[in-house]
């Protein structure tokens, strides 16, 4: 008898709390695959990085030859098409690289954590989709404790090139609200 493994996308907005909840997946035994994560390490393949150069400039490289991934955020979160460009080329390979990683888990269901799910039609891998939800306010803290260099019109900016939030929520097959206490998660 074959038993399907059930494919899992955990999604949300930047800063809804996406890898906490991960955690508490991976805490039950259900292995989660970090997009993010695996994305950055494309930007170390020379081949990678050539199409970059070849698609954006060499204005996006350090001097030592590596991808500036602050400038490049920069670069592509001011310019909606450049966002369309590179998520085309990034898109493809995880999704190669989470479909080779699934087949190898032992577990009956396999967790993808990716911030844009809807935003690069990437829907149709996915059995079931749970979107992480939290405050504005809350959202924004959280962003600037990880990343300190972005100010808060960064952030927002940021916030503004996703779906919205909202939208995420009423396409999800289950929403999980994250807050800093229980009763600010059951009142999201």
């Amino acid at each position: 008898m074959c038993v399907k493994k059930c494919k899992i996308a955990l999604t949300g907005g930047i800063g809804t709390g996406k890898t906490y909840l991960s955690r508490h997946f991976v805490e039950m035994g259900i292995p989660v695959f970090y997009a993010d994560v695996e994305a950055k390490k494309l930007y170390q393949e020379p081949a990678f990085i050539a199409t970059l150069c070849d698609t954006f400039g060499q204005g996006m490289l350090q001097a030592d030859g590596t991808v500036d991934l602050r400038k490049m955020g920069a670069m592509v979160f001011a310019d909606e098409e450049k966002l369309q460009i590179l998520n085309k080329l990034i898109h493809p390979r995880v999704m190669q690289m989470f479909e080779e990683w699934a087949a190898q888990q032992s577990s009956t269901a396999v967790i993808m954590e990716t911030a844009i799910v809807y935003e690069a039609n990437l829907t149709g891998y996915f059995d079931k989709i749970i979107v992480a939800d939290a405050p504005l306010e809350l959202r924004i803290r959280r962003i600037q404790q990880r990343d300190p260099h972005l100010t808060r019109e960064d952030i927002l900016q940021r916030i503004a090139r996703q779906m919205p939030q909202e939208e995420k929520c009423s396409r999800a097959d289950l929403v999980i609200c994250t807050g800093e206490t229980y009763q600010e998660a059951i009142g999201c």
